[in-house]
């Protein structure tokens, strides 16, 4: 499943070509922009627990130096955000307006300690390690503006189903190679949809599958390059108590068409093997923002 980080960056009364920092401006308040990170997530596959310490957040600006933003011990279980919730992690942080390159996440989390772990069904706590998480971070590169009395928001998508590894010869660390993708929430709507009961049978671990484009042949999550086809992402469809009915959401969609597959193979997809499953017909459909598709299989 899909782990997200929402980050939120609001530029405050300042145009780009104000923001040089010359004499001639009448405030340093007309320079500066405010910036404010919160994390959000859904469940792993697997996992009662996915604890994540961050330690500092870094954004660049063009032509200049990386701004870094200390996390004082915040370790945040992300599974605890599942469905919709959130944690704020840096909140209304100054920093000047202008064009930024990149958003990069820093973390404690090295082989055989446990400052950030996984816990696993069977109530084991196993090290979680991200490689470089403490020295390059997790990097996100696409330019996006501070602008004048506006606000940009953007979601981090950290897909922790495709991301989770436990390679052979390091136990007991799990690896988390993240998966990561920068959202515009200017351009953000959402995917609801259900599942006939008939569709589920006993054994079935169902799961939707979103693919960029339309009409996709729908493939597994593996470590295959291009032209091989990986999800966008992938959710669980949850039993709704309350009504019988199979149900599913998938937030933090950027505008645009994309194709939906479902499955019951979902236990069977390991993010580090080529794995056959089998898909029903897929749904077409297209996100449009600020608003709920709806779609049924």
């Amino acid at each position: 499943m899909d782990m997200r980080i929402a980050v939120v960056l609001a530029g405050i009364a300042c145009g780009l070509s104000a923001c040089g920092g010359g004499a001639g401006n009448s405030s340093t308040a007309n320079q500066n922009g405010a910036l404010s990170i919160a994390l959000t997530d859904a469940p792993v596959d697997g996992a009662t627990k996915v604890v994540v310490k961050f330690t500092a957040i870094e954004v660049k600006p063009q032509g200049g130096n990386a701004l870094t933003f200390d996390i004082p011990d915040r370790s945040i279980d992300l599974l605890t955000l599942a469905g919709g919730g959130s944690t704020t992690i840096l909140d209304g942080q100054t920093l000047p307006a202008g064009n930024y390159e990149w958003v990069r996440l820093l973390v404690a989390a090295q082989q055989n300690t446990m400052d950030s772990f996984i816990e696993l069904n069977t109530g084991t706590q196993h090290p979680l390690f991200i490689p470089s998480g403490s020295e390059t971070g997790l990097k996100l590169v696409r330019g996006f503006v501070i602008a004048a009395g506006g606000r940009t928001d953007f979601t981090i998508d950290f897909d922790l189903r495709q991301s989770i590894v436990a390679p052979p010869g390091q136990a007991p660390n799990y690896f988390l190679k993240p998966v990561l993708r920068l959202i515009n929430n200017l351009q953000v709507g959402t995917l609801a949809g259900s599942v006939p009961t008939g569709l589920i049978p006993v054994g079935c671990t169902p799961f939707i599958y979103i693919f960029t484009g339309s009409s996709i042949v729908p493939d597994d999550i593996d470590p295959a390059p291009a032209p091989d086809v990986d999800p966008l992402v992938s959710v669980p469809v949850l039993l709704d108590n309350a009504t019988g009915n199979y149900r599913f959401r998938v937030p933090f969609l950027e505008a645009g068409n994309y194709t939906a597959a479902f499955t019951c193979d979902g236990k069977l997809d390991a993010p580090d093997a080529e794995d056959t499953l089998r898909f029903s017909p897929t749904i077409n459909f297209t996100v449009n923002a600020n608003q709920t598709v709806t779609i049924g299989f």
